[in-house]
């Protein structure tokens, strides 16, 4: 994937959806993208992409939701409120890394020197009121 133009918030979700099917054990993805910019509607459909009936929400506040009912967990953080990279070893984020999930990081860019090197980076970007921009860039 170079770019995909999303006009609303269910062709977000239904792209995140089968760009989900080729996921894998120990994957890991980096949403990058400031409020509102649609990484929380990704979610919903990577969910679907992996066979979870589980609705995502954002976990802002609890820097972690895990959904386990898919063929493969999805471990979903987000680094937004978090204010230091050793944040992070209190809530055993590189334990998730080798769990055998898909790793989800909303606010990535926090702490990118804690991303493995294998990292997946989504850019997502506002266009206009309701069309976004997601790209997958090296870095």
């Amino acid at each position: 994937m170079a770019t995909f133009t999303s006009n609303r918030v269910e062709e977000t979700i239904e792209f995140a959806r089968d760009w989900a099917r080729n996921l894998q054990p120990n994957d890991v993805i980096a949403l990058l993208g400031g409020l509102g910019t649609g990484k929380t509607h990704f979610v919903k459909g990577l969910l679907r992409g992996v066979g979870s009936a589980e609705d995502a929400t954002s976990p802002t506040f609890t820097l972690l939701h895990e959904y386990r009912s898919g063929r493969l967990p999805v471990f979903h953080f987000d680094f937004y409120r978090l204010t230091q990279p050793n944040e992070l070893e209190e809530i055993a984020f590189d334990e998730y890394l080798e769990d055998g999930g898909v790793t989800v990081i909303e606010w990535a860019d926090r702490f990118p020197e804690v991303l493995p090197e294998r990292t997946r980076r989504l850019h997502f970007e506002v266009l206009d009121e309701s069309r976004r921009l997601i790209s997958e860039r090296a870095k």
